[in-house]
């Protein structure tokens, strides 16, 4: 039976709609249906690569895997990647088409050219799934943007979305975000309005029956569901609130794992199946104390590789991360963090700055060089001399080579078709472009190789990651009203 789109849209940012719109995506496909995931517009810093080798959020790469389905840049045709305080490169249907200024980008594009574009993509995810399960973005009612907001309500609209309001209760202050976000819609978009979804809320559900009831007498929309608050279901988040929720500080009984907290980092999600693993006790900084304290050191990905290596130097961070390297501490760089591990950055084209170069922390004898041509591809490497297949993407502006005078290349990956890739200085040093090297089994034996008890482990994080997408649906299930939103997608 063909069934409408659904769509999730938010009273806020950060309340919950790219987890919730997975464990939908994972509960129609338990269902018999082959939903997909859309959102028009993302920001974010966490990308993919696809198969076909574009570039998208990462939110909708994970809601893509919960439906049990190959990502597409169709299922989010323009990503805001910000650069800068003020700028952001954008990526439509998963290629870089230039960086623009928030007055750019607000003035001229999204009237003209995206809106169009993204809703293209939407009708060719439509042509082959059903149903199409829509994320919105922020709040529905930013009434300056709102002429300009084509990924929550224009988009409703335009594709005959049943839409459901989501707000965190958590953060307090649901009634009036609920009741203002529905107010301050026009009646034709309120129309589209199906159903409210609580989300994340402590304790007994049924002590807020009343509060049920007072916001479907507000609204004139019932509440179809409230979620609890949960810690034991872990699915990739895509917002770097995110991050103020990670630890910190060292820890005790543990490998400790210090990543570098930069102030453009990219794709912080490489690093969630270190909280998973027991081996590991993850934690994020730049506080050069607490980076000494840490058995290994990851420099991860940044979208501003120069500013970020800059900062490190100035911070002290560097200097902490040279010692360690020293004293023969495990240090291992991903993406720009690879790049920050050489002698230098070079940036002739001035693509990130002023800065034409910046010297590197000279752990590795490599130069990177940035260049106007962006790599994205997913890769099968062999890592190491291990014999087994791991998997990974690209996703980088720039080339690293070795320095002139420094012997022979050391590989640390080899592709499938037999390219080398990344460097391998010895067991307690290496850097490479690729993210999500980490999820493979054999490089977290190897990361936790010489310590000990801790040294092998069968742990395989995406047989993990599908037992919470089915952990996440139960729990939705259970909490929301499934027959009257079935009932909402009848066309």
């Amino acid at each position: 039976m063909k069934l409408r789109p659904l769509m999730f849209v938010g009273t806020g940012s950060d309340v919950g709609k790219s987890v919730l719109n997975a464990a939908f995506c994972r509960i129609l496909l338990q269902d018999g249906y082959t939903p997909a995931p859309f959102k028009a517009q993302n920001m974010s810093l966490n990308s993919f690569s696809t198969p076909e080798g574009g570039e998208m959020g990462r939110a909708q790469a994970v809601q893509a895997e919960a439906c049990g389905i190959l990502p597409h840049t169709d299922m989010n045709p323009v990503l805001l990647k910000p650069s800068t305080d003020q700028t952001a490169q954008v990526i439509l249907n998963g290629q870089p088409v230039g960086n623009r200024s928030a007055r750019e980008y607000f003035r001229q594009d999204n009237t003209t050219q995206l809106f169009p574009q993204a809703l293209a993509a939407f009708r060719r995810l439509e042509a082959k799934y059903n149903p199409i399960v829509l994320e919105g973005a922020g709040s529905i009612s930013e009434l300056n943007l709102k002429d300009r907001d084509f990924t929550n309500m224009r988009m409703a609209r335009e594709v005959g979305a049943a839409t459901y309001l989501v707000a965190d209760i958590d953060r307090g202050g649901v009634f009036a975000s609920v009741y203002g976000s529905v107010l301050l819609l026009p009646e034709e978009e309120r129309e589209c309005l199906k159903g409210i979804i609580i989300n994340k809320f402590r304790g007994d559900v049924s002590l807020f029956a009343e509060g049920r009831e007072l916001l479907q007498q507000l609204t004139g929309i019932p509440v179809v569901g409230v979620i609890p608050f949960f810690r034991d279901i872990h699915i990739e988040q895509e917002d770097s609130l995110e991050l103020k929720t990670k630890n910190t500080t060292a820890g005790v009984g543990k490998i400790n794992i210090a990543v570098v907290l930069l102030q453009r980092m990219s794709n912080f999600t490489d690093f969630n199946v270190l909280e998973q693993d027991g081996r590991f006790h993850l934690y994020f900084t730049t506080e050069a104390a607490e980076i000494r304290k840490a058995d290994i050191i990851i420099l991860p990905g940044t979208k501003s590789t120069i500013a970020d290596l800059k900062h490190l130097h100035s911070s002290g961070a560097a200097e902490a991360i040279i010692q360690a390297r020293k004293e023969g501490k495990k240090i291992i760089g991903i993406c720009g963090g690879y790049q920050m591990m050489g002698m230098r950055v070079e940036d002739p084209d001035h693509l990130e700055g002023p800065e034409a170069e910046v010297e590197g922390l000279k752990i590795l004898p490599l130069v990177s060089v940035m260049r106007n041509k962006k790599v994205v591809c997913q890769n099968r490497f062999h890592f190491k001399r291990y014999a087994g297949w791991c998997e990974g993407y690209q996703i980088h502006m720039g080339e690293t080579v070795l320095v002139q005078g420094n012997g022979k290349f050391s590989p640390l990956n080899t592709t499938e078709d037999r390219t080398p890739e990344g460097y391998w200085a010895d067991d307690c040093c290496w850097g490479s472009y690729m993210h999500g090297i980490l999820d493979n089994t054999v490089v977290l034996n190897d990361l936790a190789a010489g310590f000990g008890e801790w040294d092998e482990s069968t742990f395989d994080y995406k047989t993990f990651r599908q037992q919470q997408y089915g952990l996440l649906a139960e729990q939705v299930r259970q909490a929301v009203d499934m027959e009257y939103i079935y009932s909402t997608l009848k066309i």
